[in-house]
């Protein structure tokens, strides 16, 4: 993997990290336009990538996430992502990270479900009074329902923001805490996967994943502020026939 295959999946990564279309599943067929091989450094450089995005959640929600109530609902969300990932790890790394038709399949299912739950909830919110305070209950309910994304392509954030919308939850309250909430379950991931790989960890790997983190951040940085605002005035509809035809155009590709 080079510095501007680094560049090019940092990019990647930012604007994919917290919109509903899954950056893990983008990264993987990216990466497989790019010719790179499908080995545990790939793997391993999609997982740890992710900590630019983190990084710039860290820096546009310093005060929100490291306030006292805020860590105790975040720890119990994790949770759920926490112990079945771990159990999952061995097969999400071996068998489904990596694999484009788990992907695809992942997408063009997530893709339909967005579109048909934005067209049903569409008629359920004029009657329905979004709530913005999140109890223990609801932040477990969301983690569980988050923990489903560990399959590539399924999107956390889209699973999260859906789960959060069935509660009752208003779209700029369950999209900010996905946010926020990404960031134990990255931290975590990413960690694990260095403490079982670390023996990747060259000095021209870890500046090329140090690359593409930084990248990643930037852009983050600027998808947040612009998701928030697009969240005011739109639904995810849009994002639901956008994986429908990523899914379409990739399978045409590959046959």
């Amino acid at each position: 993997m080079t510095h501007i295959h680094a560049i090019i999946l940092g990019i990647i990564e930012g604007i994919t990290e917290f919109l509903p279309i899954s950056s893990t599943g983008h990264l993987i067929l990216v990466g497989k336009l790019l010719g790179i091989p499908d080995g545990s450094l790939a793997k391993t450089f999609d997982i740890v990538i992710q900590l630019g995005a983190i990084f710039a959640v860290v820096a546009l929600y310093f005060k929100s996430i490291f306030k006292w109530e805020m860590i105790k609902k975040l720890i119990v969300g994790f949770l759920p992502t926490a112990v079945i990932g771990l159990v999952l790890y061995k097969v999400v790394k071996n068998y489904l990270l990596g694999n484009v038709w788990v992907v695809l399949a992942a997408l063009l299912i997530g893709g339909i479900a967005l579109v048909v739950f934005e067209r049903w909830y569409a008629k359920k919110v004029l009657i329905v009074q979004t709530k913005d305070n999140m109890t223990y209950k609801d932040v477990f309910i969301i983690g569980c329902v988050q923990a489903v994304a560990i399959v590539p392509g399924v999107s956390r954030s889209a699973a999260t923001i859906i789960g959060g919308l069935l509660l009752g939850f208003s779209r700029e309250t369950i999209v900010k805490f996905s946010f926020l909430l990404a960031v134990p379950t990255i931290v975590a991931a990413t960690g694990l996967d260095i403490l079982k790989n670390y023996q990747l960890f060259s000095y021209t790997n870890i500046v090329t994943i140090l690359i593409g983190a930084a990248v990643s951040f930037i852009f983050s940085l600027i998808v947040i502020r612009w998701f928030i605002k697009y969240i005011q005035k739109h639904n995810f509809e849009i994002f639901g026939w956008y994986r429908i035809v990523l899914t379409v155009i990739f399978i045409v590709f590959m046959i």
